[in-house]
């Protein structure tokens, strides 16, 4: 299934896995088998309210480790993902926050997933884990040498909760992304999760990327999906589909039917 509009498809509709603490973080609360049997429900879920992809993130694991995660990140994520493989059919993209993108396409690779959402791809942003720094080199080096090509690169321009450092400009963010850090896609959010994306600023990130499709990463709701459609390549929803404002909350099948809906 493609998940990248063309013109001839529906703008495809990717529904957020947000996994609950894993074990070892500050706010964990479940072990293994009850973060995979939420998991597994909320992609099911997903699936029945009829979303063309799923992406898996480690949501729950504030605050995050600006780069490298532990190996236990590492370990429980393939677990969930490949727990989500065997029983949805659907493609699956995997996010290991805040911004480790080497342990996002291996788990990948391990689990049979398509693609991979890095939060900073190129330059570098200042956020509540202190600087983050592009993993562009590395990231692109990995995916050779694990003859991974085929797992798609989805890189954040202007990320959500983050300052640029020094005088790097949203049209240098996205033309270095797309051209220098050769990602397969851009995703464009607000500024914080859940919150909307300008449809000016979509356009003109947009019309800087071309020909690199371009994806909204946050804000969608039933309010905005048919406008932000005509313009994106995809859109990542959250927030707006679970059964309550607690973002850990079940995903709801019935809204996730209306969201669909309301973009056609």
């Amino acid at each position: 299934m493609n998940l990248i509009k063309t013109n001839s498809t529906t703008c495809p509709v990717i529904g957020m896995l947000h996994s609950p603490s894993l074990p070892g973080s500050p706010l964990a609360k479940l072990n293994v088998n009850e973060i995979i049997q939420r998991v597994v429900a909320d992609a099911e879920a997903l699936k029945q309210g009829g979303v063309a992809g799923l992406m898996l993130e480690n949501f729950g694991d504030t605050p995050f480790f600006p780069d490298r995660v532990p190996t236990e990140v590492a370990t429980i994520m393939t677990r969930l993902a490949g727990e989500v493989r065997s029983r949805v059919d659907l493609p699956l993209g995997i996010n290991v926050l805040r911004n480790d993108g080497e342990t996002a396409l291996a788990v990948a690779v391990a689990a049979g997933a398509e693609y991979i959402r890095v939060n900073v791809l190129c330059g570098a942003r200042v956020t509540d884990q202190g600087v983050i720094n592009g993993v562009a080199a590395r990231l692109l080096r990995l995916r050779k040498q694990l003859d991974a090509e085929h797992i798609a690169i989805w890189a954040d321009v202007d990320v959500k909760h983050s300052q640029p450092l020094g005088n790097y400009s949203l049209e240098d963010d996205v033309r270095d992304t797309a051209k220098r850090g050769h990602a397969d896609a851009i995703i464009v959010s607000g500024k914080a999760t859940g919150s909307a994306v300008e449809n000016g600023e979509l356009q003109h990130v947009k019309s800087i990327a071309t020909p690199c499709p371009i994806l909204v990463g946050s804000g969608v709701d039933e309010s905005n999906v048919k406008e932000l459609a005509r313009f994106a390549d995809g859109l990542i929803v959250g927030s707006s589909i679970k059964t309550s404002d607690d973002i850990f909350s079940p995903v709801d099948p019935t809204k996730v039917e209306r969201l669909l809906k309301a973009m056609s």
